[in-house]
């Protein structure tokens, strides 16, 4: 048993501790594929297709792909014309 770790401990060997470069690095990353599955959870959820989507808010099929893949960085601005016209909901945004 001495030789499992938690998640956390894992992170740490992995990446490094909280904080340092190669972590942050990799929580960006992490946190571009989580806003790209919740995308696209929302995209199914409003039955729209990638090019629907794209047609609808002035990109490109190709983009959205790659945002909902997590192989793209996203622009706040472009979140919020995804969301809000794309699904005509509302974005909230928390700092903690």
């Amino acid at each position: 048993m001495k030789d499992i770790m938690t998640f956390e401990e894992h992170l740490d060997k992995r990446y490094g501790k909280i904080g340092s470069e190669k972590r942050i690095e990799f929580e960006i990353k992490a946190k571009a594929f989580a806003i790209g599955e919740i995308l696209r959870e929302a995209r199914k959820d409003a039955h729209l297709t990638q090019e629907q989507l794209a047609q609808k808010t002035g990109t490109r099929k190709s983009f959205i792909s790659r945002i909902e893949n997590g192989h793209s960085d996203i622009q706040l601005s472009t979140l919020y014309r995804l969301v809000e016209i794309g699904f005509g909901k509302r974005v909230n945004l928390t700092i903690g």
